[in-house]
């Protein structure tokens, strides 16, 4: 039996054809329209994105079972002549078009970490992966200390807390039965390797994922796995975990002893020892602060070039550069404890705050994107899982799935 690989090549002189998925308002499904890009990788079959050409949108070669499966999922598409193809590719290719083509030449393999025990909030990130139909592998601080993270190309972290501290929801929900067995689950973990307190695995974790990205790896963190992440790093060695946590004071000179060099984003932040304070530190820009609610609250995509700016370029393709804002314990980075380096690729002007970054480490990259779920803007504990057949369209769904396909791409010369 002729695997789909083997017989697009033999059949290629007879099918001179393309199928294109566009991604700009057309499309009827752009979350799935990642998933079947993937499954289409998984058929060892290349797929071309096609970056800022009708909002992002993909192209592979035609065969009816490629086909078949984009109307098994109900996914808008093209059935394109390799003439119009070429066509298209002399559009991309021209110096004053901002687009480029992308080559996806292989399936990432990722990983989600996320606690073992059951959790009252929903992760964005694992929603719509179910969703479009990507699979991940589940991973959490044991894999992590026992030097799995290798084994995968982009790793996803999101509603966690590196300074060990549960979220600093210990004061309104000590007493919840999921509380209780996050706190229980951590403190076997750090015994099991030995380490006195939480916040010292915690930190040990963090320091995993940061090898993971100098290595090349691809991270991608949320709302407070963001900036709960980067404090450990600064806080090395440094106590910022009062009795309430781990049984001892905090130093007391913590915050003249944080290093900022250790970081991946922020610098120049306080640090918030008060136990009873849900945030970590002045890096979040909260709510009273920003002056701005729900109705008024969106974020604009900057724009980079498609030529020279490849990563910034692939991780903001849409078919909208206005985003609805959406709130988390970590819902948006202020303007001055972003480090020089970053690339800010969203922003709300008004409130003086990036709502989307990267930047690279080592051989690798790592995503910043501020906020819980796209599609619900204040989603507390409990909450009933958005479904995200409501918004098949979502476009602050659409910048989690760019992160996904990202470790696939290797740039390609546009020749015709």
């Amino acid at each position: 039996m002729l695997t789909l690989v083997l017989w697009l090549t033999l059949a290629g002189g007879a099918s001179a054809s393309r199928l294109l998925i566009p991604m700009d308002a057309t499309q009827k499904d752009h979350l799935k329209s990642y998933g079947v890009a993937f499954w289409v990788l998984g058929q060892e079959v290349e797929v071309d994105w096609l970056l800022n050409y009708r909002g992002g949108s993909f192209a592979f070669q035609h065969a009816q079972q490629l086909e078949m499966e984009l109307i098994a999922r109900g996914i808008s598409y093209e059935v394109l002549t390799d003439a119009r193809y070429q066509d298209i590719l002399q559009q991309i290719a021209h110096p004053d078009a901002n687009m480029e083509v992308m080559k996806l030449e292989k399936v990432p393999r990722i990983a989600v970490y996320s606690p073992n025990t059951a959790q009252p909030w929903d992760d964005a990130v694992t929603l719509v992966l179910t969703y479009a139909e990507i699979p991940y592998d589940q991973v959490f601080d044991e894999e992590v200390l026992e030097g799995q993270l290798p084994g995968y190309d982009w790793l996803h972290l999101h509603h966690e807390d590196f300074t060990g501290q549960y979220g600093k929801a210990m004061g309104r929900w000590r007493n919840e039965e999921w509380f209780q067995a996050m706190q229980e689950e951590s403190e076997g973990i750090a015994r099991k390797y030995n380490f006195s307190k939480v916040p010292q695995m915690k930190l040990a974790v963090a320091r995993k994922i940061k090898e993971f990205v100098a290595g090349g790896g691809f991270m991608f963190a949320m709302c407070s796995a963001t900036d709960s992440y980067d404090i450990a790093l600064a806080a090395n060695g440094v106590d910022i975990v009062g009795e309430l946590f781990d049984g001892d004071e905090s130093d007391p000179q913590a915050q003249q002893k944080l290093d900022y060099s250790q970081t991946f984003a922020f610098r120049d932040f306080e640090v918030y020892l008060e136990p009873y304070n849900r945030e970590f530190s002045s890096i979040d820009n909260q709510r009273h602060e920003r002056g701005i609610y729900q109705p008024q609250d969106y974020f604009q995509l900057f724009t980079f070039s498609a030529k020279w700016d490849p990563i910034p370029s692939m991780l903001t393709q849409n078919h909208e550069t206005t985003i609805k804002g959406f709130m988390g314990q970590t819902t948006a980075f202020k303007n001055q404890h972003i480090k020089p380096d970053v690339n800010v690729m969203g922003e709300t002007k008004e409130a003086n705050e990036a709502r989307y970054m990267n930047g690279t480490f080592g051989k690798g990259t790592w995503t910043f994107y501020g906020g819980h779920d796209p599609e619900d803007y204040q989603h507390m504990p409990g909450a009933p899982p958005t479904d995200l057949s409501l918004y098949p369209n979502s476009p602050g769904y659409r910048l989690i799935l760019n992160n996904v396909l990202f470790p696939a791409a290797k740039k390609k010369k546009t020749k015709t």
